[in-house]
């Protein structure tokens, strides 16, 4: 077996076989924007699927959520999205391409991708370096450069019929504010006792200056966070168990180990509401150091629920001065502030504060590009290449294939029903076109982990063969027993 190690080989696979297609491609195409096709889509659902199976239904310390993507704007100046959410960025004087400064690479000796987090746009001006030898990724000229500038992340558009009654609204940049906003809404509704963690996945947006590597960093994306609220004291025991939980899953799903490593933030590279963070990160094949972030675990304090409760006390200061965020001071935290909206009362211990944050956030597109990488594998089989995808039976697209042998001798009929049969349990795919090999390479190809052939012996015996797509051996089971064989097999 053998690993591919080019991309291009997998943004190849995706078009030819229905997995990922570029956005708007009729018209040309529109950057770093993808449409999922008819593989693409079920892959990414399985993957999501995987996720919240781990995360909430296995679970009986996690509820979920779905939140809007347009929620108030002081949300995003609470959460300091508003002063805080910008990349610094240099102009290259001779090409006029825009880079951030920390994707700049040096002239001589081409260093690994810095791994950096979004930070105050005063703390980000103070460490701007000098670019006197950097180098322009477009054109190649050194030491050309403006001075760095921030550059926003949020994307912004307006709500309001009237000029009277608009307003300027922020698409989010992530998905967990929607959960703190939510904090007491849950609180009041269900029955959950810290500690406990709130659920969601959803749609993402960040008008990012430099996109890359085919899904692995665009302007839309989609997150999969977690929210673990927890007693101060307690925080650095979830802490780790989120961190080893969240690399199991990976592990579970069929990533190597080998692939994946933990990576922990050094002290001035920590978010301005982090107490501890560490990645997960993926060997992909592309970039200067190949290792890339695919998931972040954070100890975010108590900083969200806190700010939050600050907004919430500034919402008629909003109003008096016509809506308008840029010269709005969020309200102090003045009086016991533990006693406030977004504070947890402990029954047991007569206890009122505001609990602390352990959030694991995943990338669901990142996840999926990782599978898709990993899966991916060359053999020779009888003078010939096949190409494959060994997906985990939880997340491959294609469950089951059936085939008649041949389109004769009531062959494709006794395969139509049993792949109308199957279908009810899992997603199937039929196909009668082209020598049965051939339907076979397909197959692997998708990732299917099973087909099954009806042919000449079936008429006899009620048996067919089932294939399995990583060894190629073939069985015969009865059709009666089939359902149960699958389901067996597929952890269904």
């Amino acid at each position: 077996m053998g690993k591919i190690t080019k991309l291009e080989d997998i943004v190849s696979l995706c078009k030819r076989r229905g997995f990922i297609f570029q956005s708007s491609e009729i018209y040309g195409g529109l950057a770093s924007c993808y449409d999922y096709g008819p593989l693409g889509v079920e892959l990414k659902n399985n993957v999501k699927k995987a996720w919240w199976k781990a995360v909430v239904q296995m679970r009986d310390d996690i509820v979920g959520l779905d939140c809007s993507i347009l929620m108030h704007p002081l949300v995003w100046k609470a959460s300091g999205h508003t002063d805080k959410f910008a990349d610094l960025i240099a102009e290259c004087k001779k090409c006029n391409v825009r880079t951030r400064v920390d994707h700049l690479k040096e002239r001589v000796e081409e260093a690994a991708e810095e791994h950096t987090k979004h930070v105050s746009i005063e703390s980000a001006m103070a460490r701007a370096e000098d670019l006197s030898n950097k180098v322009c990724p477009n054109c190649g000229t050194v030491g050309k450069f403006t001075e760095p500038m921030p550059f926003k992340l949020m994307f912004e558009t307006q709500m309001g019929a009237n000029v009277d009654d608009s307003m300027t609204l922020y698409i989010r940049p992530e998905t967990a504010q929607g959960i703190f906003a939510n904090f007491r809404n849950v609180l009041d509704t269900t029955r959950v006792k810290i500690p406990f963690g709130i659920a969601q996945i959803g749609k993402s947006f960040r008008n990012e200056v430099t996109t890359k590597a085919f899904i692995f960093r665009t302007r839309e994306f989609e997150q999969a966070e977690l929210e673990f609220f927890c007693e101060q004291g307690t925080d650095e025991k979830w802490y780790e168990h989120w961190r080893r939980a969240r690399f199991k899953w990976y592990t579970d799903l069929g990533l190597k180990k080998e692939n994946l490593r933990f990576r922990e933030h050094e002290a001035n590279e920590l978010a301005h509401y982090a107490k501890a963070c560490v990645d997960i990160e993926y060997r992909f094949p592309f970039g200067s150091g190949d290792w890339q972030e695919l998931e972040g675990i954070a100890n975010r304090t108590d900083y969200d629920l806190r700010q939050h409760q600050r907004g919430m006390r500034t919402v008629n200061k909003w109003y008096e001065n016509n809506r308008d965020l840029t010269n709005i001071e969020l309200a102090d935290e003045a009086g016991d502030f533990e006693k406030g909206p977004l504070s947890y009362f402990n029954d047991e211990q007569k206890k009122r504060y505001i609990p602390y944050v352990i959030e694991p956030s995943a990338g669901i597109d990142r996840s999926a590009l990782a599978f898709l990488v990993d899966a991916y594998d060359e053999e020779m089989v009888r003078g010939e290449q096949r190409n494959l995808l060994r997906f985990h039976t939880a997340i491959a697209p294609i469950k089951v294939g059936v085939f008649p042998l041949v389109k004769r001798d009531g062959m494709p009929e006794i395969a139509r029903n049993i792949y109308d049969d199957l279908k009810r349990y899992f997603n199937c795919f039929y196909d009668e076109k082209g020598a049965v090999g051939r339907r076979y390479r397909r197959q692997d190809e998708a990732g299917t982990p099973f087909c099954v052939t009806v042919d000449g012996q079936t008429i006899k015996d009620n048996t067919v063969t089932v294939r399995d797509r990583d060894s190629m051996d073939q069985v015969r089971v009865s059709t009666d027993k089939l359902v149960s064989h699958l389901r067996e097999k597929l952890d269904l």
